[in-house]
């Protein structure tokens, strides 16, 4: 029987975490998922339990390589970010893996601050809001002044997605993706590592810096390794590739992320304070993108309805999009629109503001929470828009199957082209996407790219 040829993804999420493969027709032919349970670390606060991560990626390679029906082409990472794995002289892990919701203390920002950031610029210099352990590189200033034992011990340090790809091979890189996503670490006025590692000795996490598109010859020499990417923005690769036009990407999940390819201005401190920020595609280009908690939003109030109007959790999957009903709420009740505020002001859903006993039925009550979401993801839009807004807006993930939402964002996105993509391996594909030269001749085009015109 003939094998078939394929790229292997490890796509490693929060929660689930799985290996797919892909087929030279960008089909997904073998996915397995896990999820493990999380671990405490030496201060009792949870976090993913890396041992058992790194023992099921060399596990499941393993048998993905000893399958009968496959011949692995190409392997690649696609991992979330603002998590690192330091590793002492021996290579193994020299503290724990410390989740990126750790408190980063008030006397630590302060000290940063006095430091670092006494003309207010650093932010805008590295892209970032201010965001305490999230900003991964403030994990290594905090490691250092909170637990310098564990630093002394630290000689490497990898983003996950780099550390995954060292368990496979070995290898010591740094990249892109990884390293200007929210880091504090990139300097995007002089493109290179801030130089506040240096002041502070810092030298662990300053890998050589390879491109995405990287790959190595496996020590077989039978196929070729990736080394890893950046979730968010292997998400956005397939777009990039597909579309030739200029488009805004939008995907939703807990956090729904607005992502402009297209944009090179500079980034302002007023939209830094809006939770807007800059990553790097995989080409090494600027991306404009901002961030809104929706899909949190979205499940509180749907559980707040549910309750009120005596419905199921989920009962909101039944509701129909009723355009007279839209027509007749607006009419009746005071909207608030994103046009009539300042960008980026929309912080919290007006629809916390309203009372829900003006509502008849559950009907009216959910239409007008996607109203006033929609209104609110339009401020955060805009924030990414630049001099010029792109003519498509792409809408992935859990908002893309919610025609209300659809709807509503079509018309307020009237003078331009809306679609929901059914793309539901993006950041798996992307990442597969990012080394198609090694393991596969089929042009990925949009034919490629599952779309629903609103």
């Amino acid at each position: 029987m003939n094998s078939i040829s394929i790229c292997a993804v490890f796509d490693i999420g929060k929660t689930n975490k799985k290996l797919l493969a892909f087929n030279t027709h960008y089909e997904k032919v073998y996915e397995v998922q896990v999820s493990f349970e999380e671990i405490t670390d030496d201060d009792g606060i949870k976090g993913d339990d890396l041992e058992s991560l790194s023992k099921w990626i060399k596990d499941e390679f393993t048998k993905l390589r000893n399958h009968p029906e496959f011949e692995i082409k190409a392997v690649n990472i696609s991992a979330y970010g603002a998590s690192l794995v330091h590793l002492d002289i021996h290579e193994k892990p020299a503290t724990p893996f410390y989740n990126y919701l750790k408190t980063f203390s008030t006397k630590l920002r302060k000290s940063f601050e006095k430091d670092y950031n006494q003309e207010g610029d650093f932010f805008v210099k590295t892209a970032s809001p201010d965001l305490g352990m999230l900003n991964s590189g403030l994990q290594l200033y905090w490691l250092k002044y909170e637990k310098p034992a564990l630093f002394e011990k630290v000689k490497y340090t990898f983003h996950l997605p780099q550390y995954c790809n060292f368990l496979l091979t070995g290898e010591k890189y740094a990249e892109k993706t990884s390293i200007g996503c929210h880091t504090a670490i990139w300097d995007f006025t002089k493109k290179q590592y801030h130089e506040w590692l240096e002041k502070e000795n810092i030298s662990s996490i300053q890998l050589p810096i390879i491109d995405t598109f990287h790959t190595t010859l496996d020590k077989t020499g039978s196929f070729y390794h990736g080394v890893g990417i950046h979730d968010s923005s292997a998400a956005l690769v397939p777009y990039l590739i597909a579309e030739k036009d200029p488009f805004i990407l939008l995907s939703t999940g807990t956090w729904c992320v607005t992502m402009n390819p297209f944009n090179d201005t500079v980034l302002t401190k007023k939209e830094l304070q809006n939770d807007c920020l800059n990553f790097i595609s995989y080409k090494g280009d600027i991306v404009r993108a901002s961030r809104l908690f929706s899909g949190n939003e979205h499940n509180r109030q749907s559980k707040h309805l549910a309750d009120y109007f005596h419905k199921s959790e989920d009962y909101y999957k039944t509701v129909s999009y009723d355009p007279n009903l839209v027509m007749r709420l607006r009419q009746k009740h005071k909207q608030v629109m994103p046009q009539d505020t300042a960008v980026g002001e929309l912080i919290d859903c007006p629809f916390v503001e309203r009372n829900l006993n003006l509502f008849q039925t559950y009907e009216e009550a959910y239409h007008q929470f996607i109203i006033d979401l929609v209104a609110q993801q339009m401020a955060s839009m805009r924030l990414t828009y630049g001099n010029k807004a792109p003519s498509k807006i792409y809408v992935d993930g859990g908002f893309a199957k919610n025609k209300i939402f659809m709807n509503l964002l079509s018309i307020a996105c009237f003078d331009k082209q809306v679609y929901a993509s059914d793309l539901a391996q993006a950041s798996s594909l992307g990442a597969a996407l990012v080394i198609a030269d090694k393991w596969t001749q089929t042009k990925f085009t949009s034919e490629h790219l599952p779309l629903i015109a609103y």
